[in-house]
């Protein structure tokens, strides 16, 4: 594996994982017990779709992964901004930073699947 790819696979790991310390500290309500079950499902699914892609049968499959990669990426921010954070200066500057994240990383695979030559 080349060292820019297992850097995203760590990096996209990191945003699962930090998601989940995320989803640990925002306040109780029903509303965030069911957006930060979405979130985690999200962040989750585009660490294990770039792991699947690296591990792709074939070139139409590496693409497929990679789109839905940047699917969950996207909605990972929706759910993120959906998570009410209360009063709280640092679980708002988390949350900022996590949305940022996952557009960066909706950024990346937008580039890696505008490499799809097959046109689908």
């Amino acid at each position: 594996m080349s060292e820019p790819a297992r850097d995203l696979v760590k990096r996209t790991f990191e945003f699962a994982a930090a998601s989940r310390r995320f989803v640990n500290r925002v306040p109780k309500s029903i509303a965030n017990f069911e957006d930060a079950k979405q979130l985690v499902r999200a962040s989750g699914s585009v660490a294990a779709n770039y792991l699947e892609a690296q591990e792709g049968l074939s070139r139409k499959d590496f693409f497929y992964r990679i789109k839905v990669c940047r699917k969950e990426a996207r909605e990972s921010a929706l759910w993120l901004q959906l998570l009410d954070v209360g009063s709280d200066d640092a679980l708002l500057a988390d949350r900022n930073q996590l949305v940022l994240e996952a557009g960066e990383l909706k950024r990346i695979f937008s580039s890696i699947a505008g490499k799809d030559d097959t046109g689908e």
